[in-house]
Order: structure tokens, then C-alpha cells, then sequence
């Protein structure tokens, strides 16, 4: 299997994707990574690091979009990027699965315009895993892809996460969600309304509608929703992760006696905070377009691109994209749905 990583994406490229990479290899005996970037400054990385070079190509890249880029245009336009490059290299199947940290924009057009979406998919989805109660994880679909969607979005979207929870994190039967203003089924717009009688008659395990505190709570294990909604959530969650670990640390700096408090729960806040640290889930996957695409966060550490390359190396990923693909060229969207499209 081959691994086609994306060199020049995020604040720490090409340092942070470099060693996430190498520590990949070392984990999977198998795997091959193809680097694609500027090619002097990876082998600047690579230099005084012990690795098998067998497994690990570089690609050049001349050119790099960056976040001021418009998308669409910085993928027609920026023909020798990394990300035009990578996703080029999926389309002509010489690789199994592409991880970006780069601009979300550019990889979700250039996902669109270059691998294409899947035979029956109305609009591909970006699709986060979050943590929720009891050890639990929870799908936000879609978390910025679709800023304005269709009843029939949501129930795509609701059919692809479950086969993605099923497969990636052996959830028998996921429940379903509607994000709404509130539970009861007649809440919210008409799209929300109509979304909601597509999924109820559908073969999914829908729950009906969820607020925003069923995700934490582990109520529920795919969450659908529109793009701008989804993003929202998973930047407020983000957020209060941050502003609450940061709030510990100082309270157990303020006094000896907290210091003293500390040492006797931190295997317990260890624990947590790997819970709540999204560098151990890895990148968010890009479902149904054809190809395994992952988006990792723009900030990510070595740690993220290692977790996102072993989970992509996965023989359950390989599943989740077969069986999505298998569902969707069998459903026939018509009738009822006529109105929804």
C-alpha cells in the first residue's frame, strides 16, 4: 500500500509530516509514503534520521497553495502544487490514500474537481470523529464541505457515516441524529422537516432529532448536518477543549497544596487529555469522493500524520470506501426523493 502525504501542508510542514511519516514506517513494516513537495527542503528533514529508504519516495513540487489562495482557482491555476499533484496521483490510482494538512478549501475543491465524487453521491461530505462520553466517538458530517444542503444530503450523509462508524470503529448499529433547535419532530426549517421524513422511513438507525450536548453526552454516533452548522460545532468544542485544559493547569500551579492535588489525579488527567487530543484520532476523512482523502487540522504534530497514515493503511478504510461505493451506484434517486434534489 502506498501512502501519498502531502509535504508543504500546515504550519509545521514539511519538519512535523516529515517525522510523522518516518514514525509510520517504523510502525508499519509494509506501508510506502510518497512525499510531494519541495524537494530540498524534505530532504533537509530527512537528513541524520535513520529510515528505510525503500519505502520512502519524493515527488518535487514546484508550487504551493496557501490559505489566501482562492480554491478553485489555486487548483486550476497552480498546476506543480502538492495538493493538484497528490490528487492527480489518486485519480491515476498511484496511490491508495492521500493525507493533506494544507489549505481545507483547496483539497475539497480539488477532491471534487480532480478525483470526482462517487457514482450517486449528490455532495461529499468532510467528516470529523469526536470524543464522547464513556470512551466513546461521535461522527459530525458534514463539518464544512456544504454550507447549503437538501433533505437528500442529510440522509447520504447519514448512510455514509454509518458506514464509516460500523467499519473504523466497530459500531454494530450507529444511531443517526438530526441536528435541530430541539428533539421533538416537527422543530426546525422545511428542509430539516422534510431531511427528518427521509431519514425516518430510511433503513438507517435514526434517533430522530439531537441538540448540540447529545454529541458529548455519547447519545448518539453520527450526527448530520449542514456544513456551516457542523463546522460550528466541532470550532466551539475545539475551543472549550483548550480553554478547560488550559484552566486546570492553572489551577494546579496556584498554590503548594494544588500542586500536591494534582500529583494524586494526573494518571486520570493524562487519560483525558488523550481522550480530548485530536492528534490521537487523526485526520478527518473526505466521504464520497472517489479515493481515501484525509484533511488533517493545520496545526497538526508528527503524532496526527502518524495516526492518520496508520488508519488509512487499514484494511477497514479500504471496506468503508468499497462498501460506500457499492450502496450508493445501487440506490435509485427518484420518486419521493425528486422533490428533495
Amino acid at each position: 500500500m502506498r501512502i501519498i502525504v502531502d509535504a508543504m501542508g500546515g504550519d509545521n510542514a514539511p519538519e512535523e509530516v516529515v517525522k510523522g511519516c518516518l514514525e509510520a514506517l517504523s510502525i508499519n513494516k509494509t506501508v510506502e509514503i510518497e512525499l510531494i513537495g519541495d524537494r530540498k527542503k524534505i530532504e533537509k528533514c530527512l537528513k541524520k534520521r535513520s529510515y528505510d529508504a525503500s519505502r520512502l519516495f519524493i515527488t518535487d513540487a514546484k508550487e504551493e497553495i496557501t490559505n489566501n489562495d482562492t480554491p478553485t482557482e489555486a487548483i486550476k491555476k497552480k498546476q506543480n502544487s502538492s495538493i493538484v499533484i497528490g490528487l492527480k496521483k489518486m485519480k491515476d490510482k498511484e496511490g491508495d490514500a492521500f493525507i493533506s494538512a494544507g489549505s481545507t478549501g483547496a483539497l475539497l475543491a480539488g477532491s471534487l474537481l480532480i478525483t470526482g465524487r462517487m457514482k450517486g453521491v449528490v455532495r461529499p461530505a468532510l467528516a470529523p470523529v469526536v470524543p464522547s462520553e464513556g470512551g466513546k466517538n461521535t461522527m459530525i458530517i458534514d463539518a464544512g464541505m456544504n454550507t447549503q444542503i437538501k433533505p437528500i444530503n442529510y440522509m447520504q450523509f447519514g448512510i455514509m457515516g454509518t458506514e464509516y462508524m460500523k467499519r473504523m470503529f466497530g459500531v454494530e448499529s450507529p444511531r443517526v441524529g438530526l441536528v435541530n433547535v430541539g428533539t421533538e419532530e416537527n422543530k426546525g426549517n422545511n428542509a430539516l422537516k422534510q431531511a427528518y421524513d427521509l431519514l425516518k422511513n430510511s433503513n438507517l438507525n435514526f434517533i430522530g432529532n439531537v441538540e448540540g450536548r447529545d454529541i458529548t453526552e455519547g447519545k448518539v454516533d453520527v450526527v448530520v448536518c449542514d456544513g456551516l452548522t457542523g463546522n460550528a460545532m466541532l470550532k466551539v468544542m475545539e475551543g472549550t477543549g483548550r480553554f478547560f485544559m488550559d484552566y486546570l493547569k492553572r489551577i494546579y500551579s496556584m498554590s503548594l497544596a494544588s500542586k500536591i492535588s494534582f500529583l494524586m489525579i494526573r494518571h486520570e488527567l493524562k487519560k483525558l487529555k488523550k481522550q480530548m487530543d485530536p492528534e490521537e484520532v487523526g485526520g478527518t476523512p473526505i466521504l464520497g469522493v472517489n479515493g481515501i482523502i484525509y484533511k488533517c487540522h493545520g496545526n497538526s504534530k508528527a503524532k496526527a500524520f502518524k495516526n492518520t497514515i496508520i488508519k488509512a493503511c487499514s484494511s477497514a478504510c479500504v471496506t468503508v470506501l468499497e462498501q460506500i461505493r457499492n450502496i450508493f451506484s445501487k440506490m435509485e434517486v427518484g420518486g419521493a426523493y425528486d422533490e428533495a434534489l
